[in-house]
């Protein structure tokens, strides 16, 4: 180690760039040529258009911003911003070849790696406890799960694999837990790799409330689908009732009605819901919608923090619901290590103080509130990375999903959408006053 960097960094640095990579070939190596360079919605990029976004990423901000070099094929960079061309229009676009696209990522990776041994870890906020290249392992891995997102919506055969997640588990659970009442403080001005939207740590008081053990379930929803849910504008706020006429909405997205079960898809396998899983797939609407017919309602997102991190023994809030440990397979599904959440009430080695399980990882959880800053907000590095977002527009959902890597996943972790949005790996749970 040189130049007074904490011990271990850049060890964690590459390990974590390196981690992203691999998972970014399990993504793309299995796929032909022909699938790489389709669309296979207007809602996603060619798979090939992200593959290359990765590699010009990491170049512009380590070997550009950090190391100051000129940029390798300065005439590809308009192509890759995501903010000049939306996502419809990226297959008409003069794009690298999967062959080109592979070429150039390993090019700046072999030269990304070479930076990170000569370059100290220290006297800026781009390099101070590796920031930047933390910032690139975590843009990958974001990216990696939109690809995943793109396999799902992909026709045809899988080509994808994965172990069925086997975690002790207990059921049944009590079904809701009480939060208590009072201060704590949300978000985080010490987590080194947390991003802008994160940041400062503040204080926060809630009443009590109670919050769901454990995510909402394919059985519990399909009991709202049942009762006629879909067709009682009632529980559904007037935009989301609109949506579902208009496209004829009945289900979470992927399923369909056979044989009198319901089916869906996953990764090109047909195969029939399971009850004991975290329902996936619904839009903000839907969650909202089973909360007011359930008689309830979604947490705020302050709430689910809460929930998440709070100790109310100690009264610090914890890195994750389970402590401040880094996660590992004990504790959450994460990572893409199976290609779908657990079973509600798996994983006791990571629920919090209060016994709220599947906090982190499964499925990402809707929560009620806007995507706003925090008091003292600071856009850092760039805008278009959260303040761009903020507004009524875009609704929070917290805790990760089985897709996302434990580097883009933390109890601070903010992930936004719209709230139209289905094809994410979404989830919720309820809450309601004490």
């Amino acid at each position: 180690m040189t130049h007074g960097s904490p011990p271990g960094l850049r060890e964690r640095a590459a390990a974590a760039l390196t981690a992203a990579r691999a998972r970014t070939a399990a993504l793309t190596d299995p796929v032909t040529d022909r699938d790489l360079t389709a669309q296979h919605s207007p809602l996603m990029s060619p798979l090939v258009w992200d593959l290359a976004h990765i590699g010009n990423q990491e170049e512009l901000w380590l070997l550009g911003r950090v190391a100051g070099r000129e940029s390798l094929h300065p005439e590809i960079n308009p192509l890759y911003d995501a903010f000049q061309h939306p996502r419809s229009e990226r297959p008409r676009l003069p794009l690298l070849g999967p062959a080109e696209a592979r070429r150039y990522a390993a090019e700046v990776r072999g030269r990304v790696f070479d930076l990170l041994e000569r370059t100290p870890l220290e006297g800026s906020a781009l390099l101070d406890d590796g920031f930047a290249f933390g910032m690139i392992a975590q843009h990958e891995q974001q990216h990696d799960e939109t690809m995943l997102i793109t396999h799902q919506l992909r026709q045809g055969e899988p080509v994808l694999t994965a172990p069925e997640p086997d975690p002790p588990y207990e059921a049944p659970l009590v079904a809701e837990v009480l939060v208590p009442g009072g201060p704590f403080t949300m978000g985080t001005s010490a987590e080194p790799w947390s991003l802008d939207n994160e940041r400062p740590a503040h204080a926060r008081d809630t009443a009590p409330f109670w919050i769901d053990t454990v995510p909402v379930t394919n059985a519990a929803y399909q009991a709202f689908m049942a009762d006629g849910g879909y067709g009682e504008p009632r529980w559904w706020a007037a935009a989301g009732w609109a949506q579902i006429r208009e496209h004829g909405i009945e289900a979470p997205l992927f399923w369909r009605r056979e044989g009198g079960q319901w089916l869906r898809r996953r990764f090109g396998v047909t195969e029939p819901v399971p009850d004991d899983e975290p329902v996936l797939h619904v839009s903000w609407y839907e969650a909202d919608a089973y909360a007011r017919w359930a008689g309830r309602r979604l947490p705020t997102e302050t709430e689910w923090e809460k929930a998440a991190r709070h100790d109310p023994a100690t009264g610090r809030s914890r890195r994750y619901p389970w402590g401040d440990a880094d996660p590992d397979p004990v504790h959450a599904n994460l990572g893409q290590r199976h290609l779908r959440p657990a079973r509600v009430g798996s994983y006791p080695a990571g629920a919090s103080p209060l016994g709220v399980r599947q906090l982190i990882g499964d499925v990402w959880e809707w929560t009620a509130s806007d995507f706003l800053p925090y008091p003292g907000f600071r856009a850092f590095p760039y805008r278009e990375y959260s303040e761009v977002f903020f507004g009524p527009e875009h609704k929070v959902l917290r805790g990760g999903s089985f897709a996302v890597d434990a580097v883009a996943c933390r109890g601070t972790f903010r992930n936004w959408d719209l709230p139209v949005r289905r094809q994410i790996f979404s989830g919720f749970r309820t809450a309601r006053d004490a």
